[in-house]
């Protein structure tokens, strides 16, 4: 399910910089490692950045724990080239410091006392400044000869309940600073994540709480002003059952599934016997499967009333590694470029 006319991944105006959030067990951190990888095309470099110090990523990628640097980690088809960086509040504290004040040994007197731990525990505004501000920097950054570093960078970001409050950091720092470098670097954040270089995607399974909360969390970015990109439907199941059967699923069709399965060779349809005892589960299962089918429509047609773009994920039955990684990339390429 896509808007008509919608690009993502094909488009030379995309957003450089990708916020991917979700509710809780949805697979943003999935999500994002995918995206970041399907934007690493045709020679280009994206820097995927962890704000959460969960170190999903580097699992994900059967990588060693993220240090606070950026990290070579995949490469992608055609050359493409992904980087890694799991952001710490306390040592980005340290590199402001550095470059506003030039404190250099004098801040990491500080750390050793305790004081950058206190300030971002009690001030946490500052630390979603410093958390967005270094996900910024490396969106601007360029090279001697002018040109971008990094051609994308993705965010795995907070959980929708919280992505709001942490992107719009602006406001959570009106109250430390009004004037001084702090504020003029809350303003500078701002100013990439309110500007068509960011893009920020809700993930979402087809389930009624997920759903809800992404709804949810779309109408609180769009009231702070905050660039909404796409939805993304991960773990979607197949369906194996025609609408013919769909429909008469639940009804009691005991008999002529036990003839049917007597016919296959798996026992007489006699009672007691092997077809018959088969016929309860075979049944059970097929209702479990019309009404999974029902809600996730229901569902469906929740997310098209939002009027945003919208991708499916499909869920990889041997579980996620880095092979899976590359077959998410691959479709959401597929996906982006199609008609």
């Amino acid at each position: 399910m896509r808007a008509p006319g919608a690009e993502w991944l094909g488009s030379v105006d995309v957003s450089r910089l990708q916020v991917v959030s979700g509710k809780g067990g949805t697979g943003k951190t999935t999500v994002a490692a995918a995206l970041a990888l399907a934007l690493a095309r045709e020679g280009r470099r994206t820097l995927l950045v962890e704000v959460e110090g969960r170190q999903g990523l580097a699992q994900l990628f059967g990588a060693e724990a993220l240090p606070y640097e950026e990290r070579k980690i995949a490469v992608a088809p055609g050359g493409g080239e992904v980087f890694a960086l799991a952001i710490d509040a306390e040592r980005a504290l340290l590199d402001y410091l550095q470059m506003f004040y030039k404190l250099g040994s004098a801040g990491r007197a500080l750390k050793k006392l305790g004081a950058i731990d206190f300030a971002t525990t009690i001030a946490p505004g500052l630390r979603d400044v410093l958390l967005t501000g270094k996900a910024c920097e490396a969106v601007r950054r360029k090279d001697k000869a002018g040109q971008y570093v990094y051609d994308h960078v993705v965010m795995d970001a907070p959980p929708t309940g919280r992505i709001t409050r942490f992107l719009n950091v602006n406001d959570e720092v009106a109250g430390l600073a009004r004037f001084g470098p702090i504020h003029n670097q809350a303003q500078a954040v701002m100013k990439v994540l309110k500007s068509p270089e960011t893009a920020v995607h809700l993930v979402t399974l087809l389930e009624e709480m997920p759903v809800q909360e992404t709804a949810d969390g779309i109408a609180e970015l769009r009231e702070a002003g905050l660039p909404v990109g796409r939805v993304v439907v991960n773990m979607v199941r197949p369906h194996h059952l025609d609408e013919d059967t769909l429909r008469t699923a639940a009804e009691d069709h005991r008999a002529g599934v036990a003839k049917a399965l007597s016919r296959a060779g798996l026992g007489g349809a006699r009672r007691g016997g092997l077809a018959e005892r088969l016929v309860e589960p075979l049944l059970a299962q097929a209702a479990e499967h019309a009404g999974r089918v029902e809600l996730e429509r229901a569902q469906r047609s929740v997310l098209a009333g939002l009027d945003l773009p919208t991708y499916e994920l499909p869920l990889l039955g041997a579980g996620m590694d880095l092979a899976g990684l590359y077959e998410l990339a691959k479709e959401l390429r597929k996906q982006s470029v199609a008609e």
